[in-house]
């Protein structure tokens, strides 16, 4: 497969933009780690907010990286890439300033189609943010025990008719495209429920791209590690997206001896924001502060 890391655009508008970096409290001369670059847009904001700003910037996606490097190349040393998951991130002796987690599918992962991700746009099954890890959603897909399928779209995906699609997808499998498992998906549920408020296909496609690559384990290790990265009265900030990633993150924070909760309530997007960036609509974000 060719590299077309550079040739295909990766466009993706940051969530909360002023309320990352207020909830950061960035300072000059500061240190931050943003565990999932993307883009390289909240890293910008991060490095604008005050002077000799340095980032670590982490993404387990290669054109993430490499678009964020074109991004933040002003910037120069400043800012410091590694091509790794957050889970498995070592910074040795380095401690952070702030520590911002935007978890999740990026725009530019659901807009390109050739990943997978998206059920509106036809690709293979594959679902790899890190596309040198070997387990995709056609291996799931293909060759899990249908019982094994329905529990997974059912946690992962709290889809409610798991059994009927699990069922469906056993029936009619192998599938080789993100259309034909849409389909599938489609024509197992009840024509009422084929034209509700979300596409029928959404949950299970949740779910694979969640098992695919791990998600809420990788959460559960940086939820667990990323305060002892932290400098005292630094900030852990973190995004989350559904119910599985928000709960979590408010549990463990709360539960960190290291650290204090400043977000009682999550922090949402406001009808504005919504307006010109419909994603934003499910974002929540938490903010801790490591007191000692």
């Amino acid at each position: 497969m060719t590299d077309d890391t550079t040739t295909i655009p990766f466009i993706h508008v940051p969530v909360l933009q002023p309320e990352v970096v207020e909830g950061l409290n960035v300072q000059p001369g500061g240190h931050y780690l943003d565990t999932t670059v993307g883009g390289g847009g909240h890293s910008r904001l991060i490095l604008n907010a005050a002077t000799d700003v340095q980032v670590t910037a982490l993404d387990q996606d290669e054109r993430a990286i490499a678009a964020a490097k074109l991004t933040l190349a002003e910037y120069g040393d400043r800012v410091q890439f590694h091509h790794t998951n957050f889970a498995s991130f070592n910074p040795g002796d380095t401690k952070f300033d702030g520590i911002l987690a935007d978890l999740g599918v990026s725009s530019a992962q659901l807009d390109v189609g050739d990943r997978g991700f998206s059920f509106r746009q036809e690709a293979a099954l594959d679902m790899r943010m890190d596309q040198t890890q070997d387990l995709t959603a056609a291996e799931i897909v293909n060759h899990w025990h249908e019982t094994d399928l329905a529990n997974l779209i059912y946690t992962y995906g709290e889809e409610r008719l798991s059994r009927k699609i699990a069922r469906r997808i056993v029936e009619k499998r192998p599938f080789t495209t993100t259309k034909e498992l849409t389909d599938a998906i489609f024509y197992s549920v009840p024509p009422s429920y084929r034209h509700g408020r979300i596409h029928p296909a959404t949950r299970t496609f949740q779910a694979l791209r969640i098992a695919v690559n791990r998600e809420l384990d990788v959460l559960e290790t940086l939820m667990q590690i990323a305060p002892t990265w932290l400098n005292p009265g630094g900030r852990f900030v973190l995004i989350s997206f559904h119910s599985l990633e928000d709960r979590i993150v408010k549990h463990r924070l709360k539960e960190s001896p290291l650290l204090k909760v400043l977000t009682k309530k999550p922090i949402i997007a406001g009808d504005e924001e919504i307006q010109g960036n419909v994603r934003a609509r499910s974002a929540k974000l938490r903010i801790a502060e490591r007191v000692f």
